[in-house]
């Protein structure tokens, strides 16, 4: 079984989905998604999955940031290049078990995706 956590370290949610992993004695890899970038058909499986709503923080202060242009989310291309000049839009910590995803953290979720309930 192959999991993935992406998101940056400082992010709050991020180490308390990490420490429960470990505290699970469940094994995993981290991705920081602004030291490594995710590539564009990453993006796009995890658009496809999740859906934009689902995929970009619109809360955060990074997308308050953006001018209108920015926050253009019209076409996949435009979402894709978004999150790739800005990684800290998206929901963190995003989990991926063996292809199937999910956003934010909350323990009982990501439970029953790594049991495969």
């Amino acid at each position: 079984m192959t999991i993935i956590v992406y998101g940056i370290p400082n992010c709050d949610t991020v180490r308390k989905a990490r420490k429960w992993l470990e505290q699970q004695a469940i094994d995993y890899h981290f991705h920081d998604v602004r030291a490594d970038p995710v590539t564009s058909s990453t993006i796009e499986t995890w658009l496809a999955a999740l859906g934009v709503d689902a995929l970009l923080n619109k809360r955060s202060t990074a997308w308050r940031a953006l001018n209108a242009d920015q926050q253009d989310l019209s076409s996949t291309a435009k979402v894709v290049a978004l999150l790739q000049q800005h990684p800290t839009l998206m929901k963190r910590p995003l989990l991926d078990v063996n292809g199937q995803y999910t956003t934010g953290f909350q323990a009982e979720t990501w439970q029953q995706l790594i049991r495969g309930k």
